[in-house]
């Protein structure tokens, strides 16, 4: 995900996880019974106002980041806070794409970090995790004092919907600490020299795909090998079209959804991309770096993405691009109007419950959370956070995270975010095998939507 919504990735960013397996049972029960012993526990240091978490000062603190779509210098920034606060503290920074590999044996062994972002295409489950008994119980996190207004709990600085995405199990188990909104890309730039406008509805976007062909441009890409992308396209346009409760239902596992004209008309629509020929060749078989490259080298119109799409393309994207986001087009009959969008926390930060320096990695996350932390983020990574008001109107913002704010103020109430990628991953995996084949024209709507009932059946007896 990139860091895929996870990341994504979805994302996250995230999240880009569409294409990797579900830990074995194997696997989970290396996690349950951790391989080994876990190592002491630094000794705790006394509690107070300014340590609400008992952090030994003295204590060292292990760090290990997804360097995705976000880069890792954020994290520097946040370690440097934390730095600030407690200078005799050694902190360690491992950053990499492979969190499986490198947490994985730290977990079986009983040693794993004290923060981790858990992200990325070879993420470890949260629901896997929380099942085998790993993570931290946040909630002293949410209950402590913020540090910029001691006087307001952390909870009450966070967005809405924070709480409840991080929590699994009945617990407060991971901070998602990225605001992201998902969607549509394309060049202001491009639209502009064509005389384009940015279609709000789906019969829009097909004709204007037949313009664009004309122009000898691509109508669309989307990142083939991990298509937890379209994925998330796809339910967004069956969110909008049959509402809140449809989306309650899909979180519920409930398989008959996908029986109903909400599912049929979004992968129907989406179908047409592929009846039509409209597809960037060589999409289905891209990487999301390799995709949106080519979206960058004007190749293509448009592509699906959340919002940590510009941070991770900067080096790719001509200076002169206009990167600019548009919700899902809307089909005839939404229940929710075209400005309506996923949005929400993501990029899921851990705790391990073994972690030898649990008090450092609360405060750390309360650093996070901080207006330093969410203006460290926002500068570093160009995107947003889940801190309200966390960044001051002076912080400039690249054209495509402030197409993104845009997009949030015109949504207003009308934002939305399905819970099931986090409480039931393996019907998104599933999904993602159904969406490949769908997008290279070996099944059909009729069987893509026949396999996702039967993926969420799965999904249901597994939860």
């Amino acid at each position: 995900m990139g860091t895929e919504f996870n990341r994504r990735g979805a994302i996250k960013r995230a999240l880009a996880i569409g294409a990797v397996a579900i830990p074995s049972a194997s696997l989970l029960s290396a996690c349950a019974s951790s391989g080994g012993s876990s190592s002491s526990s630094p000794s705790k240091g006394a509690t107070s106002k300014d340590n609400p978490f008992g952090v030994d000062k003295n204590a060292e603190l292990d760090v290990l980041i997804f360097k995705g779509g976000f880069g890792d210098d954020y994290a520097k920034r946040f370690e440097k806070l934390y730095s600030k606060e407690y200078p005799k503290a050694k902190v360690s920074h491992n950053a990499t794409q492979n969190i499986t590999g490198v947490l994985q044996p730290r977990l079986n062994g009983g040693t794993p970090p004290d923060v981790v972002d858990d992200s990325g295409n070879a993420q470890i489950k949260l629901d896997v995790l929380q099942k085998a008994d790993q993570l931290t119980d946040l909630t002293p996190l949410l209950d402590a004092p913020s540090i910029d207004d001691p006087s307001k709990k952390v909870r009450d600085t966070l967005m809405p919907g924070t709480v409840e995405l991080g929590t699994i199990g009945g617990k407060f188990v991971t901070l998602q600490y990225v605001y992201t909104v998902f969607g549509l890309w394309y060049s202001g730039k491009l639209f502009k020299q064509h005389g384009w406008t940015a279609p709000k509805t789906w019969a829009d976007f097909i004709s204007m795909g037949a313009e664009i062909k004309k122009a000898g441009i691509s109508p669309f890409a989307h990142q083939g090998k991990y298509p937890y992308y379209i994925n998330v396209a796809i339910v967004d346009m069956a969110i909008k079209h049959g509402g809140l409760d449809w989306m309650n239902r899909l979180d519920q596992l409930d398989e008959t959804v996908w029986d109903d004209d909400a599912a049929k008309e979004a992968i129907n629509a989406i179908y047409q991309i592929v009846q039509k020929n409209y597809l960037l060749p060589g999409t289905n078989g891209m990487t999301h770096i390799e995709s949106q490259t080519a979206w960058n080298q004007y190749k293509a119109a448009f592509i699906p993405c959340g919002a940590w799409l510009e941070n991770e393309q900067l080096k790719a994207t001509p200076s002169d691009f206009e990167m600019t986001f548009m919700p899902m087009p809307s089909l005839p009959g939404d229940k929710l109007p075209f400005e309506a969008i996923r949005g929400g926390a993501n990029e899921p930060f851990i705790v391990p419950k073994k972690a030898r320096n649990v008090p450092g990695g609360l405060e750390f996350m309360r650093n996070m959370l901080s207006k330093a932390g969410a203006t460290a983020f926002a500068q570093s990574a160009n995107s947003l956070t889940v801190v309200k008001d966390g960044i001051g109107d002076d912080v400039p913002l690249r054209p495509g995270t402030k197409s993104t704010v845009t997009a949030l103020k015109a949504a207003g109430a009308n934002v939305f975010n399905p819970t099931y990628l986090q409480t039931a991953s393996s019907l998104d995996v599933d999904m993602g095998n159904a969406s490949a084949e769908l997008m290279a024209n070996r099944i059909k709507p009729e069987e893509w939507l026949k396999r996702c009932k039967t993926a969420t059946v799965k999904a249901k007896s597994n939860s």
